[in-house]
């Protein structure tokens, strides 16, 4: 079936074209419109659909201008279009992952860290400066409970080969003890002491934290994410008083009669929108970003964000059960004279149902990783193929990842979703591991009979309508990147390297290289380099890493 290139919606060149105009008098336009266009040199055919105009390129064209801008722009192909040409390039913010230390990494903050990841990626790809920032929740009370159970339960060999999961047991462990009374007073005495820079309490706060992070590197490392800079809330405590200072000297801090402080946000000025900042002991709110409470970290690290960065453009990556928190934020920013506060956005998504490992439920990020490696691991060594992969390990890891990926980036970022190793993990369909596989493929196709040379290619030998389908899909490559550019969605990209593979495959079933004559061989060549070469960087944007060999 022919498939025309480029299609012409006569309802979006028609003055008026209200709702009420009637499907066949856009018919009939279009029809006439055809039929009043001429065929050149590029368009070789312009017929009328439902409403639509459509054209056909010439075909030859079609494959030598696709697959010269591929071979040409290489890795910044699609970036490179003029879709692009008037964005202006910025400097972005992105805060993501964002773990509290000696607490769960669950679900939510995984999600967090590859929704980031791709935002950050995508950014970058597009000429964007941008500062990735993991905000830890590395203060407040827990640290106080946590002090005191490590005094009592810890150990300093285990704090130093797994401080994460170590922390996580010490924490546990002083949590049932936590409503005794001695407890809770040692608890707020330790606290005191590191609010108040006591060294030798600092030092072992310190010590819990460079640790983590560390840990944190590594196993982000495995993930294939980075930060530029690991901030927390201990970094705001002097500039949260100083908010705390420029609030009241605003009057924009209210009393409560039971001494709470709140910011109030309604339009009419009449308290029916309040943000609660402060305890009615005066104490800035530790438990941040839960309920309607707003701390005056946040706040602070907003500010010193921009006087640090200045940037164009703020983004905080997390689950949309925080979405009135950051509303919130941002009005008192505003109230508070911050213009730039309209630049801050917040990158909301839903929830994942379901995620376990063998041993139960996630705790710790590595619990994932492991888990996706093992299991992908057993499928690789029960199907025939897998017996000549280099690093069967290090290959199942980044198929696992994949797979996780995709799953996670089908739908909507907004959409809960429940999680399914088997269905994620599928070797057919729509999945990671299928585009692995696919990549994987058209690499050693490459491998077997060499790279094929741009400029010996007779693209006459590509007109097949299978050869045909792939080019008209690697056309489209800009314009599926510039909806992601523009909505942060990865779901775009995901179903268009879905389709790519699909196309790929069925292009290699039916168009092979090996037996055809030299020139038929060297211009499918062409074609499937193409196409893994594409395949591959719209996987690097989502955050994945090709394999070669599978």
């Amino acid at each position: 079936r022919h498939v025309a290139d480029f299609q012409l919606s006569i309802a979006s060149v028609i003055e008026n074209s209200s709702s009420d105009c009637l499907a066949q008098d856009l018919h009939l336009q279009a029809e006439q419109l055809a039929e009043r266009l001429k065929c050149d040199s590029v368009v070789t055919e312009i017929s009328a659909g439902p409403g639509t105009v459509n054209f056909t390129i010439n075909r030859e064209l079609l494959a030598k201008t696709v697959l010269q801008q591929v071979w040409k722009d290489g890795s910044e192909y699609g970036v490179k279009s003029e879709l692009f040409s008037t964005v202006p390039r910025q400097k972005a913010v992105i805060e993501f992952s964002s773990p509290n230390i000696a607490k769960k990494f669950h679900i939510g903050h995984l999600r967090s860290t590859i929704v980031g990841n791709f935002i950050a990626n995508l950014k970058v790809a597009l000429g964007h400066e941008v500062v990735r920032i993991n905000y830890l929740g590395d203060w407040g009370m827990q640290f106080g409970l946590l002090g005191v159970g490590f005094q009592s339960f810890g150990n300093k060999e285990k704090l130093k080969s797994s401080p994460l999961q170590h922390l996580f047991e010490v924490y546990v462990q002083i949590n049932k003890a936590a409503e005794d009374e001695n407890t809770k007073k040692l608890a707020k005495d330790f606290f005191r002491k590191l609010e108040e820079h006591d060294e030798q309490t600092l030092s072992i706060w310190r010590q819990f934290r460079d640790l983590s992070i560390e840990e944190y590197i590594r196993i982000y490392k495995r993930l294939g994410v980075h930060f530029d800079e690991y901030s927390g809330e201990s970094f705001y405590q002097e500039k949260a008083q100083e908010v705390l200072k420029m609030l009241e000297d605003k009057g924009l801090l209210q009393k409560t009669i039971k001494g709470t402080g709140i910011v109030d946000l309604s339009e009419k000025k009449d308290l029916s929108t309040v943000s609660t900042v402060m305890r009615s002991d005066g104490t800035s709110l530790y438990i941040t970003r839960q309920f309607l409470i707003i701390s005056f970290r946040d706040l602070a690290a907003a500010i010193d964000r921009m006087n640090k960065h200045s940037w164009d453009t703020m983004i905080y990556v997390t689950d949309k059960s925080q979405s009135n928190h950051f509303q919130h934020l941002f009005r008192i920013l505003k109230l508070m004279g911050y213009d730039w506060a309209e630049r801050c956005q917040h990158v909301s998504f839903g929830l994942v149902q379901g995620m376990k490992t063998r041993r139960g439920e996630v705790i710790f990020l590595e619990d994932v990783l492991n888990e996706v490696r093992s299991r992908m691991l057993q499928n690789m060594t029960s199907t025939k193929t897998t017996k000549e992969v280099q690093d069967p390990v290090e290959t199942a890891e980044k198929v696992g990842l994949a797979a996780l990926i995709i799953q996670d980036f089908r739908g909507l970022l907004s959409s809960d979703y429940q999680f399914s190793w088997d269905r994620a993990l599928q070797s057919r369909g729509d999945t990671g591991v299928f585009l692995q596989y696919t990549h994987a493929r058209l690499h050693s196709l490459e491998q077997m009979h060499g790279n094929a040379e741009l400029t010996d290619v007779n693209v006459t030998c590509l007109q097949e309508p299978d050869a045909i389908s792939v080019l008209q899909h690697l056309l489209r490559y800009d314009e599926v990147l510039y909806r992601s550019s523009q909505d942060l969605q990865p779901k775009h990209i995901v179903s268009y390297l879905l389709t790519l593979g699909h196309l790929a495959a069925v292009a290699h079933k039916s168009l092979p290289v090996k037996g055809s004559a030299p020139d038929v061989a060297q211009a499918r060549l062409c074609l499937f380099q193409a196409a893994r070469s594409v395949l591959a960087n719209g996987m690097k944007l989502l955050g994945i890493t090709p394999v070669t060999q599978m």
